[in-house]
């Protein structure tokens, strides 16, 4: 492939021309496949090419209220990747999916932060319209300044309704460039689209071709990583999860990561669903509560492997589990932090009688209804003992020493039973 130049005069490019691809590409019929409402959808991609980056325009109000625009080239020159797609896609819903999965891959490779309030990750995108069996795509019209998923979809769903009025009232649909202006919801003419023959493509003379061979190619493909869709796959087929659970997990790649790590190799279906619903239901809260960001939990995943081995050796309770989060300090080991808080399990009899008594002594009333044959009011008196034990005793052992005093004759006329 190789690099050519693509002239033309605009504010953001004061030298007249920018360093582009025209017939020899760096890549060429691709396609992604990603999920919009529930079903597989594939979008063919045209190309891939690199260029480099023009200025920015910025649109401002001066103090004396006239309309002003300025020009930010500080981005000038930077090189970029362009992915131009097939007209595959059919609605704003489907662009912002299509966007969604193809940032995901992005970042998964490891080759942009997919951030577009920066200018990491940037869509242009196209809208035509045609009447009802008309052969031929309508005329194309760009939207530029999409700074977000949602005003991609916000921006196609006004274009694409202006068009079909316009279509309606029998007026003709130029080929232009419009901007979206966020604040008024709408589009408005930028300028004319050039057509390639405009621009005077010719080749780059200061930048020699680039020739990829196939051992180059191979070496990039081996270095990829698991890709999000086969990621999720992986985990439905192999680990039970639900296609939520999965689609969730695996929308960072840093979170995939820690919850496998969680895992500890053990791919079992009880393992990782209880440490799914961990990420999912709790530390992605606590996540959230703390400002972090969407790629970073609060715990690491040997910090919730070691919460999860605590839960299946019964030496803290789900109750304790939860306060344990809120107050683990950064890289504390859970069993550390459970034993200086003292969220560990009871494991002294003594003191569990002890508390199963002073609640049953608290609740005379569901003593009674469990005496008189109303079986689930021990849930209460369990609930309250591990309360009265600040979620230290096992629900286990408290049924059990429940259970124990309450058929075996023990009296609770208000006051706590004696011995």
């Amino acid at each position: 492939n190789k690099q050519d130049r693509k002239s033309y005069f605009y504010p953001d490019l004061p030298k007249g021309y920018q360093v582009s691809q025209y017939d020899l590409p760096l890549c060429v019929g691709g396609q992604l496949r990603f999920d919009s409402g529930g079903e597989e959808r594939r979008a063919g991609i045209t190309r891939v090419h690199m260029e480099e980056d023009t200025g920015r325009l910025l649109h401002r109000t001066g103090e004396d209220g006239s309309d002003v625009s300025l020009v930010d080239l500080n981005r000038s020159g930077v090189p970029l990747m362009e992915i131009v797609g097939e007209p595959d896609l059919r609605s704003p819903r489907e662009a912002r999916d299509y966007l969604e999965a193809l940032r995901q891959v992005l970042r998964y490779a490891g080759v942009s932060t997919g951030n577009m309030e920066e200018g990491a990750f940037r869509c242009d995108a196209n809208v035509s319209v045609r009447r009802t069996g008309d052969p031929e795509y309508g005329q194309k019209v760009e939207i530029k300044n999409l700074n977000s998923f949602s005003a991609v979809a916000r921006a196609l769903a006004f274009e694409e309704n202006r068009q079909r009025r316009a279509l309606s009232a029998g007026e003709a649909i130029p080929q232009e460039t419009r901007g979206w202006v966020e604040d008024r919801g709408i589009t408005v003419s930028q300028r004319t689209k050039e057509h390639a023959h405009d621009y005077r493509y010719f080749p780059e003379p200061d930048l020699p071709p680039l020739r990829a061979t196939a051992e180059m190619v191979e070496r990039a493909r081996a270095e990829l990583p698991e890709l999000p869709a086969v990621k999720r796959h992986r985990f439905v087929e192999t680990m039970g999860l639900t296609p939520y659970l999965a689609g969730v997990l695996t929308a960072e790649r840093s979170v995939a990561d820690e919850f496998e790590v969680a895992l500890r190799g053990d791919p079992a279906p009880a393992r990782a669903r209880a440490a799914a619903n961990w990420i999912v239901n709790d530390l992605a809260g606590l996540a959230a509560a703390r400002g972090l960001p969407s790629n970073e939990l609060p715990l690491s995943g040997g910090q919730l492997a070691e919460l999860l081995d605590l839960l299946d050796e019964g030496a803290i309770s789900g109750r304790a589990a939860k306060d344990l989060l809120l107050n683990l300090a950064p890289a504390e080991s859970p069993r550390a932090g459970a034993a200086r808080l003292g969220l560990l399990t009871l494991d002294d009899d003594g003191m569990i009688r002890d508390a199963v008594m002073a609640t049953m002594a608290a609740f005379p009333s569901a003593v009674q209804d469990f005496r008189g044959g109303k079986q689930a009011a021990i849930g209460r008196l369990i609930g309250e003992t591990i309360k009265r034990t600040g979620g230290r005793a096992s629900p286990d052992a408290v049924r059990e020493t429940l259970v124990s005093l309450l058929t075996g004759g023990a009296e609770t006329d208000g006051a706590a039973p004696t011995r």
